[in-house]
């Protein structure tokens, strides 16, 4: 367990919004979803959300976020579609959505369990100070 989390972290460290290959930290093993799978990141802003769509089907892994202030949002919801659970799909957009906080100088609540568990869980990321608790 312990490296899987190390492993999952050196990942995140590397890794950019845009990424395309995902961990999976489900059991025992590591998996990644194929390169070919052209994952990305798409940033709303006029529909304030976060989406991947998914293997080119009408599936999309959203997450969703409201402005509380104008330097402050609420990180609301992440959905990812049963077939892709487990794949690190959530944690991609996670990321994506807090290094948007970085980019724009935000600070956030976050209202999502997913979310607080993924800020919780990568600490070498230093996104904890952008949480208003």
């Amino acid at each position: 367990m312990a490296l899987r989390k190390l492993l999952f972290r050196v990942y995140a460290l590397n890794s950019t919004p845009h990424s395309v290959k995902v961990l999976n930290t489900h059991m025992s093993a590591f998996s990644v979803l194929s390169p070919n799978s052209d994952l990305r990141v798409k940033h709303d802003r006029h529909n304030l959300c976060f989406s991947i769509t998914l293997g080119g089907s009408q599936d999309s892994a959203v997450l969703r976020y409201k402005f509380t202030s104008k330097k402050e949002v609420d990180l609301l919801s992440t959905y990812v579609p049963e077939s892709f659970r487990g794949k690190g799909v959530a944690a991609l957009l996670s990321k994506a959505a807090m290094d948007f906080l970085v980019e724009e100088n935000l600070k956030a609540h976050i209202s999502c369990w997913y979310i607080k568990k993924y800020v919780e869980e990568t600490p070498l990321l230093g996104y904890k100070d952008l949480i208003i608790f």
